[in-house]
C-alpha cells in the first residue's frame, strides 16, 4: 500500500531524534559544540538565522554536505521554518553516514518568536547577486564570504605591473575599500604589463586612472588615492586607516623594508610580489605568524644590485601571473579560507614554466620582529625612490 506524506512524515520523525527550540537554546547557552545547519531556501535565510549557523538548502543538501560539513562525527541539529524540511534533512544525513543528527522541533520561527537571538545576513541588491552569483556558488564563499569581500579594505602599493592585475580583480571580486598608492604619472612604456592603463590615458595620475578602470569595471568599490610616495613622514597616516591586507607591488628595496617595519608594528598582513625578467615569487609576510622581509633581509642591498624594472627589463606577461598570485592570497587571507603561503615562498620561472616553493624561517634575532629588536623607528634608506613594477 502506497504511503502518503502524512505517513511519511510521521515516519521520518520516529526515525530521527528531535530537539525543542528551548532545548537548543539552552544547550548553545551551555556551549555544547553543536554544528547548526539550517536548510531553509535563500530567500528564507536572508531574513535572519540562528548565529553561527551553516546555511545548506534543503535541495542542495545531498549534494554539498559532503563538503559544508566535512565531519561525519560532529553533533549537528537541523532546522527550518517549522519542523517539517529539517526532519527529512536529518534522515537523509543519517543515511549518508552523519552519526550524530538531530531535527529542532518546530524550528526557526519558534525561536524568533522566542525573541532568542538572530543574525541577519549582509543585504546584497538584486544587481550584487547577479554580479557575485558564480562566488555565491562556491561553497567556501557563498553570500558570508562575499559580504565579507565587500567590507574589506585592502591597501596597493603602486599601480604598476603587479598592482594593474591583481587591482583588476581584487575589484571584479567585490573587495570594497581599494587603497591605491602611487605618486608616477601613465608612460607608453608602462602600457606593455601596466593592463589597468591604456593609451588615453598617458601622462595622467596612475592613482587616477586606476580608479577610472576599476570604477566601470565594478561600481561597488570604494577607491581611496594617495598620489605620494610613500616614506617615514606618511607612511603611519597611510597605514593607519583600518587596512586588513596590504599588497606589495612596489619595485625597490628600501621602501621594502619601510612597509616591512610598519606592517610588524602594526600588525597587518602583507603579500608581497616580486619580479626579475622571466621570474617572479610572491610570499606573505604576517606579523607573529611567520618571519617579516627583515627576517631573510636584515638589510637593503646597494643599488647597484638592486636593479628595477625600468632597468632590468621584465617580460610583459610576468607582472600578470604573480599579480593574480597576489590578489588569491589577498582574497584566501580575507575568506580565512586555504593556507596564505606564511613561511613560504612561492618561486615561478616563466621560461621553465615551474614553480618552486621554499620554506622560510622566522629569526629570532630580527632586527624588527625578534625577541630583541633593534629597530625601534623608521628609516629611510637613501638612494631610491618608490617606483612599482
Amino acid at each position: 500500500m502506497a504511503k502518503s506524506y502524512a505517513d511519511l512524515l510521521q515516519e521520518v520523525k520516529a526515525s530521527v531524534r528531535q530537539v525543542s527550540i528551548d532545548d537548543l537554546k539552552a544547550r548553545v547557552d551551555a556551549g555544547e559544540k553543536l554544528t547548526l545547519v539550517d536548510v531553509r531556501e535563500k530567500d528564507e535565510w536572508r531574513q535572519g538565522y540562528i548565529p553561527g549557523a551553516v546555511h545548506v538548502p534543503r535541495g542542495f543538501l545531498e549534494m554539498q554536505a559532503g563538503s559544508r560539513l566535512p565531519d561525519k562525527s560532529a553533533k549537528l541539529v537541523t532546522y527550518c521554518q517549522s519542523g517539517i524540511r529539517s526532519a527529512f534533512a536529518a534522515k537523509v544525513l543519517t543515511d549518508l553516514g552523519y552519526e550524530h543528527v538531530e531535527s529542532a522541533n518546530p524550528g526557526y520561527g519558534d525561536w524568533k518568536d522566542k525573541a532568542y537571538p538572530v543574525e541577519t545576513p549582509f543585504a546584497f541588491t538584486d544587481t550584487q547577486l547577479d554580479r557575485y552569483s558564480r562566488h555565491l556558488l562556491v561553497p567556501e564563499v557563498g553570500e558570508k564570504g562575499q559580504a565579507k569581500l565587500l567590507q574589506s579594505r585592502v591597501l596597493l602599493l603602486g599601480a604598476g605591473g603587479l598592482g594593474a592585475p591583481a587591482a583588476l580583480y581584487l575589484a571584479a571580486a567585490g573587495v570594497g575599500t581599494m587603497g591605491i598608492i602611487d605618486a608616477d604619472v601613465v608612460d607608453r612604456s608602462n602600457l606593455q604589463r601596466q593592463v589597468i592603463h591604456g593609451e588615453d590615458r598617458i601622462g595622467k595620475l596612475k592613482v587616477d586612472s586606476a580608479e577610472q578602470t576599476i570604477r566601470n569595471l565594478n561600481p561597488d568599490v570604494n577607491v581611496i588615492k594617495f598620489a605620494e610616495r610613500l616614506d617615514s613622514s606618511n607612511v603611519d597616516r597611510i597605514f593607519d586607516q583600518n587596512w586588513d591586507v596590504i599588497l606589495d607591488g612596489l619595485d625597490n628595496f628600501p621602501t621594502r623594508y619601510l612597509v616591512n617595519d610598519a606592517s610588524v608594528w602594526k600588525d597587518i598582513p602583507v603579500v608581497h610580489g616580486s619580479i626579475f625578467r622571466f621570474d617572479g615569487q610572491v610570499t606573505t609576510f604576517w606579523p607573529h605568524r611567520g618571519p617579516c622581509y627583515r627576517c631573510l633581509y636584515p638589510e637593503p642591498p646597494p643599488p647597484h644590485l638592486a636593479p628595477s624594472c625600468a632597468e632590468a627589463g621584465v617580460l610583459g606577461v610576468l607582472p600578470g601571473t604573480i599579480g593574480m598570485l597576489q590578489a588569491t592570497e589577498v582574497i584566501k587571507i580575507l575568506l580565512g579560507q586555504g593556507e596564505p603561503l606564511v613561511g613560504r615562498l612561492l618561486q615561478y620561472d616563466s621560461l621553465q614554466m615551474t614553480f618552486r616553493t621554499f620554506k622560510l624561517r622566522r629569526n629570532t634575532d630580527c632586527p624588527v620582529c625578534g625577541e630583541h629588536p633593534s629597530i625601534t623607528e623608521y628609516i629611510d634608506y637613501e638612494g631610491f625612490c618608490l617606483g612599482a613594477a
